[in-house]
């Protein structure tokens, strides 16, 4: 509902940037959907396998793109409002293509997962985003999507 303008940090992870300016290149994140969204804490998305909105989100959140997997680019860049980090599993080295956006601070991830950049404007857009439901922000009904993600310099 409105446009949200990221500054991707490829000084701090750059193989992460060129993973996500990759697929935003190619247009795999429009249409993707807000998964996963926990008052308080995060958005998450860019699940590009199973994410498309008007899909089956029963999948949502477990899907990758076709690309590898990335290595941790951990940083000391902390994980504040507004903070862009990779999603991944259990292993450190498993990111590929969802990431979420920080709606406060979550300083217990610094170190643990991978900054990749920082919301310079249109953060009311992402405070506005459907929250999610239970332990693990799972969204019922019809999610909120990223229409069109473009990378300009």
């Amino acid at each position: 509902n409105g446009t949200v303008t990221i500054d991707l940090l490829e000084e701090v992870a750059p193989n992460h940037v060129a993973q996500i300016a990759a697929l935003a290149e190619s247009g795999a994140y429009d249409g993707v959907v807000f998964h996963r969204v926990i008052d308080g804490f995060m958005a998450q998305t860019g699940d590009v396998q199973f994410g498309k909105a008007g899909g089956d989100m029963r999948r949502a959140g477990t899907g990758k793109s076709e690309r590898a997997n990335v290595a941790a680019e951990f940083s000391n860049v902390p994980f504040d409002r507004g903070v862009v980090g990779m999603a991944r599993s259990s292993d450190p080295d498993s990111a590929n293509s969802q990431f979420f956006i920080m709606f406060d601070e979550g300083h217990f991830l610094n170190g643990q997962y991978t900054v990749i950049g920082k919301v310079t404007s249109g953060m009311e857009v992402i405070d506005a985003i459907k929250r999610g439901t239970g332990p693990n922000g799972a969204v019922v009904g019809a999610p909120d999507a990223m229409t069109t993600v473009t990378v300009t310099e």
